[in-house]
């Protein structure tokens, strides 16, 4: 699902592919699970003209997007990137034992607790001496995104995509509806649009993993950033009372909701969007590879969810972000300095978009001139966000995620009422679960 018929979709890995992928606590712990091979076959190089880097981008598009971008490189460094990829998903399922073995010089990963995990093991090289050189390439959020828990730098952003409130123009126009910026506004045009005969939110959760998407944004609007990175990190009580609220909101626009979502897929609501049926739908923009008629595409616009409590406003962004991050030992330091200085430019990302344009640089200064409107408004929101969050599932532990939060939340949405034995179920799983940290 990496890329779209209409070649505007805003997409990294699938988020299905990412959940079914991680391979829960025993390979984040390291614990007895089968492995197939330590990815790294290239990681022994000593070769100071070659620089290795394990892949994960085993889709065609952005696999042939990477090697445009490594002959660029090529071109002006006259080092040679050898390339280790595996497919997406083994990737991710064997990534401990891969690291923990002879990797290549630099990896693909994922920014967030994803990356901080692997540094706090010392499993990565901080990066900082990069950083002085290419900071000022990137805003600040995608600075403090790639931040180990010691301050320091382990990640290079390459690219990125919004989550956010999607709907046609052409319905907001017909119904004379504006665009909420509070909750209050919010609730009350899901009130019209149901009088109106739309259903206001479509909403597929079929796969379990889209009401983690819900879930992200009314938390941190209602009780910010820095309490959302404390509750995916574990060190915050699902019991607490901030949490209880976000579902005591999420409950009162449960009834604006599509029904018969738990047997419906991402892809099938969007469809309801598609057909007008749908007032709105809060996804990440690759909903947009659903539009693949060029007019229905050019009518797709979205906003940021709305404002729930003042003090932090929409400062925060769900942006899941792709980039690099350099093994514990790499053969080749100074070429490996050589390379990321290079992925760190507008000019490198330009060479990837150019071949994949379904994703959005994250570089602040990078060229939009060949962006969609929708990419721009994109990469606008991305850049001038204060804080940058990474979906539930790279925010916490995999295992976690994957165990607890989806059928936790799929009991939620089917039982509102019995939120409290929900929470109390999650604290207690939570608690087990980071405890084998």
């Amino acid at each position: 699902m990496r890329h779209s018929p209409s070649g505007l979709t805003v997409q990294g890995p699938s988020r299905r592919s990412l959940l079914r992928g991680v391979g829960g606590t025993a390979v984040l712990a390291g614990a007895g699970i089968p492995l197939l091979s330590a990815c790294g076959g290239s990681g022994t190089s000593s070769d100071p003209k070659t620089v290795t880097v394990g892949s994960n981008a085993s889709d065609a598009v952005p696999k042939k997007a990477f090697e445009e971008v490594y002959a660029a490189f090529k071109k002006q460094s006259g080092l040679t990137v050898d390339v280790n990829t595996k497919d997406h998903n083994t990737f991710q399922e064997q990534i401990n034992s891969y690291l923990q073995g002879t990797p290549d010089d630099v990896f693909n990963w994922f920014a967030g607790y994803r990356m901080q995990f692997f540094a706090a093991k010392k499993l990565a090289t901080p990066i900082d001496d990069v950083w002085q050189k290419i900071g000022d390439n990137f805003p600040e959020a995608m600075k403090k995104l790639s931040k180990g828990e010691d301050g320091k730098y382990y990640f290079l952003p390459m690219t990125s995509y919004p989550w956010a409130v999607f709907y046609r123009k052409s319905v907001f126009q017909q119904h004379g509806y504006t665009v909420p910026t509070t909750w209050d506004a919010f609730v009350a045009l899901c009130k019209q649009m149901q009088k109106d005969g739309l259903v206001p939110i479509a909403f597929g959760d079929k796969d379990a993993w889209p009401a983690m998407g819900t879930f992200d944004q009314l938390n941190f609007r209602l009780n910010g950033y820095d309490f959302h990175v404390e509750l995916m990190a574990g060190k915050t009580s699902w019991t607490d009372a901030k949490v209880r609220a976000v579902f005591d909101h999420w409950t009162e626009i449960l009834p604006y909701h599509q029904d018969g979502f738990m047997g419906r897929t991402w892809q099938d609501a969007a469809q309801s969007l598609v057909a007008k049926k749908s007032g709105m739908y809060l996804l990440g923009s690759f909903v947009a590879q659903q539009f693949t008629n060029k007019a229905d595409l050019d009518d797709l616009d979205f906003f940021a969810f709305p404002e729930m409590n003042s003090s932090f406003g929409q400062d925060t962004v769900e942006a899941p972000t792709d980039g690099y991050m350099v093994s514990k030992s790499p053969k080749n330091h100074a070429g490996v300095l050589k390379l990321l200085e290079y992925l760190g430019t507008p000019e490198a990302e330009q060479t990837y978009l150019k071949t994949d344009p379904s994703v959005v640089a994250a570089s602040s200064k990078a060229d939009t001139s060949s962006y969609s409107a929708l990419q721009k408004k994109a990469f606008d929101m991305i850049s001038g966000a204060k804080s940058l969050t990474q979906f539930m599932d790279r925010d916490s532990r995999p295992d976690f995620t994957s165990t607890v939060m989806q059928p936790s939340l799929q009991k939620f949405l089917q039982n509102p009422k019995g939120i409290d034995t929900v929470l109390s179920s999650i604290e207690r799983q939570k608690k087990t679960i980071f405890a084998s940290e």
